[in-house]
């Protein structure tokens, strides 16, 4: 674990399980309806209570729509430790021309303001994009990481935690903040 300080807040970047977090809030790499799926959306759906979470998520779903790429919304945090989950989604990689660096900024951004907004000062974030939806680990990183930054200079949220699932993830996210923070 590794944890830096950026303003007024801390970032933390930390290898394990995101569902056993016990923080204000986690953030879910959904889909545009909020259905579950695979990776980490599959593992926080199941961990929160895999009926209760769709229900809640299919009533946003009915209320506004699909979710377009960097949008965010929350539900509660149902059987996690977390009270809370941020649901965003990640722009899907096609080949970094297609605004792919700017949307995942903005789904760090969009979900640290609706944090902030509901009072909730301790999240943490998967690797968004990282996985199913292709973005390569080594662009993602520095994009996250300067969204994550600017969000805790500026008191958006006092602790920031990074979740990667396995040690060659963490080692890299670490190893970037190292050259970049």
């Amino acid at each position: 674990m590794r944890r830096i300080k950026i303003g007024p807040g801390q970032l933390v970047i930390r290898q394990g399980d995101i569902t056993t977090l016990a923080v204000d809030c986690i953030v879910n790499a959904a889909n545009s309806r909020l259905a579950g799926g695979g990776g980490v959306d599959g593992a926080i759906h199941r961990a929160a209570g895999l009926q209760r979470l769709q229900q809640a998520c299919q009533a946003i779903i009915a209320q506004r729509g699909r979710l377009e790429t960097g949008q965010a919304v929350l539900t509660p945090g149902f059987d996690l430790p977390a009270p809370f989950i941020i649901h965003t989604v990640g722009p899907v990689w096609r080949g970094g021309d297609h605004g792919e660096p700017e949307l995942l900024r903005q789904c760090h951004h969009t979900s640290l303001a609706l944090a902030r907004e509901h009072g909730l000062e301790r999240i943490a974030f998967p690797a968004i994009s990282c996985g199913a939806y292709g973005y390569p680990v080594d662009l993602a990183v520095p994009v996250a990481l300067d969204a994550v930054s600017h969000g805790l200079f500026t008191g958006l949220a006092a602790e920031v935690h990074m979740v990667l699932r396995d040690q060659a993830a963490f080692v890299a996210w670490a190893a970037h903040a190292d050259r970049i923070l």
